[in-house]
């Protein structure tokens, strides 16, 4: 005799109430989207946190400026000046300059290095205000500036370096430099939107800086130079920066110089933000 069994029935599982789940879903309150200012201070953070992660980072606005300032002075001091003090009250403005220059190039190879890993298609895909990500990593990148600033003073003062414009008068020749550099900035980021790697941003950066810093009038008097080089120092728009900032911190700045240093950082923003933006719209 054959027992028959039956399975027990399976009750399917009851459907979601759609209505319910859109009503749930409808009556939350969506976030506020950041205005420019806030979303760009939220990549200038992101800017910064690399630091967190990576300490390293502040070898170029720490151990970098502190090697120039003592190299040129005290290597070169006694042959162009006479004695190092004299030369370090000539010299420390212009080493301010060139070290706060110099590094303005990393922002560009950070954001290649965002596009090689992906990170930047993400970024372009969120609901910002779209030049946020690099305003934000221009801002960023000042407060390192800031730090570098610092460094390079602070030695200066140890070394014997006396500032004849006062507090006040360093102040306003830190935030010139400031302002130039966040609109030198700009030229780093087009390079990284146009060229493939971080090493081919950081070797096209030097070639730009390089000429710039060393054909200047921050080691040198320009007035010891052949005439044909006097001419081209004398439209380098660095020249123009290194003298406002040497007039500001020893109170004897020439209101052209300053003049001209915000013309030329009104210039590189005006012309490289636009075609900036372009790329970074349309880059595949």
């Amino acid at each position: 005799m054959t027992a028959t069994s039956t399975a027990p029935a399976t009750t399917e599982a009851a459907a979601p109430d759609t209505d319910a789940v859109l009503a749930a879903l409808g009556s939350a309150q969506r976030p506020t989207p950041q205005g420019p200012l806030a979303a760009s201070a939220t990549f200038g953070r992101r800017t910064l946190l690399r630091i967190k992660y990576v300490p390293e980072q502040l070898f170029d606005v720490t151990v970098f400026p502190v090697m120039l300032t003592l190299i040129f002075t005290y290597l070169f001091g006694g042959a162009l000046a006479g004695s190092v003090d004299r030369y370090l009250q000539f010299f420390l403005p212009g080493i301010l300059v060139q070290s706060i220059l110099m590094i303005t190039m990393y922002t560009g190879v950070a954001l290649n290095t965002d596009i090689e890993k992906g990170v930047f298609d993400r970024i372009r895909s969120l609901p910002v205000w779209r030049p946020s990500a690099l305003v934000g990593a221009l801002l960023g990148d000042v407060v390192r500036f800031t730090l570098a600033s610092a460094v390079v003073l602070g030695l200066g003062l140890v070394l014997g370096f006396r500032p004849q414009g006062g507090p006040a008068g360093v102040l306003a020749a830190v935030a010139l430099l400031l302002v130039f550099a966040f609109a030198l900035g700009w030229i780093w980021t087009y390079l990284a939107l146009v060229v493939r790697t971080p090493n081919a941003v950081m070797g096209w950066s030097m070639m730009v800086i390089t000429p710039l810093t060393f054909g200047s009038n921050i080691y040198v008097d320009p007035a010891t130079m052949p005439g044909w080089l006097q001419a081209v120092v004398d439209v380098n728009p660095v020249s123009h920066l290194v003298s406002a900032v040497r007039g500001l911190v020893h109170g004897e700045v020439a209101g052209s110089d300053v003049v001209l240093v915000l013309v030329w950082a009104a210039a590189l923003v005006a012309v490289l933000g636009p075609l900036t933006m372009h790329r970074y719209r349309t880059r595949n």
